[in-house]
């Protein structure tokens, strides 16, 4: 008599060969699309950082200087250091903005007023940053709005051109990504906060716990892996701005708003150095990796 055990391994192994192929139909597609705009350029940036090229004529080889160059010329690395002040418009702010406002707008009776709070937030969030920067740039003009709103209430002395003056141009510029992310931080929140088991909160409610208690010990540790998301992602945005400066100050007055993304531009496509400019572009992915898998690292542990 013949096992029924044998026929049912065959039949196990043909259907799991289908389906890794099946797998592979639907994820080679991809794989190419990844490695012919992704890999392959990111190569080819790593192979240009070692040569002094301008991009038509012929190249020569200079190893290491494109790499010592970055790291030792003062512009390049002011353009870092300003990007890291952006950070703490572009994280800082939107996070705990978003927090603060996503606990707010869920301890709010659902209606037609909740839903209106979430749209006007998020709004900025499908505007293209340039026409933010564009439109920002008119309201922090000498006679703009925010000028005239200081007059009206009495304060023209804090009036100034935002954006021209060296020591409010950065900040200004931060202000903007600060508007710009708070909604996706603040709708990414309350979908968190709609994950958390509301008997927690019900629970330190009857135990008499504030507000801020409340905050504390449930909110926070329930938005941990959101926490870790939404810092990544607006970490990034602030190493990687361009959009906005670009469209407001192109990275003036001086170099008060210059940012890597702008040095990586005008190194390329201005001063026709793209072995620079590569070295550079592979720095900045370098320390996009250095803040950002920490991060994630910590979310992951935190989550055991």
């Amino acid at each position: 008599m013949t096992s029924p055990i044998a026929p049912r391994r065959a039949a196990a192994k043909a259907a799991a060969r289908r389906g890794t192929l099946s797998g592979w139909m639907f994820s080679v597609p991809a794989l190419i699309f990844y490695t012919g705009f992704v890999i392959y350029p990111l190569v080819l940036g790593i192979q240009y950082s070692f040569y002094r090229w301008n991009g038509v004529g012929p190249s020569e080889f200079v190893g290491l200087k494109n790499y010592i160059r970055v790291f030792t010329d003062p512009t390049l690395l002011g353009s870092i250091g300003n990007a890291f002040v952006l950070i703490a418009f572009f994280t800082l702010i939107p996070v705990s903005a978003g927090l603060v406002l996503a606990t707010l707008i869920r301890s709010m009776k659902p209606g037609p007023f909740s839903n209106l709070s979430q749209t006007i937030l998020f709004l900025p969030q499908i505007i293209p940053l340039a026409a933010a920067g564009i439109a920002w740039s008119w309201m922090y003009a000498q006679t703009g709005a925010i000028n005239q709103v200081l007059n009206a209430i009495g304060l023209g002395s804090l009036a100034r051109p935002w954006l021209g003056d060296f020591q409010t141009a950065l900040p200004a510029v931060g202000l903007i990504g600060s508007w710009v992310l708070t909604g996706l931080c603040t709708v990414l929140f309350l979908t968190g906060i709609g994950k958390i088991d509301q008997s927690l909160y019900e629970a330190v409610r009857l135990d008499g716990a504030s507000w801020w208690r409340e905050f504390i010990t449930i909110t926070i540790p329930g938005l941990r892996q959101e926490i870790a998301v939404l810092v990544t992602i607006t970490i990034i945005a602030a190493l990687s701005s361009f959009d906005i400066i670009y469209t407001t100050t192109l990275g003036g007055p001086g170099r008060s708003t210059l940012v890597p993304g702008i040095s990586i531009y005008r190194i390329g496509f201005t001063q026709s150095n793209v072995g620079l400019a590569s070295a550079f572009g592979i720095v900045l992915m370098i320390l996009v990796l250095a803040c950002v898998l920490p991060i994630q690292r910590l979310a992951r542990a935190s989550s055991k």
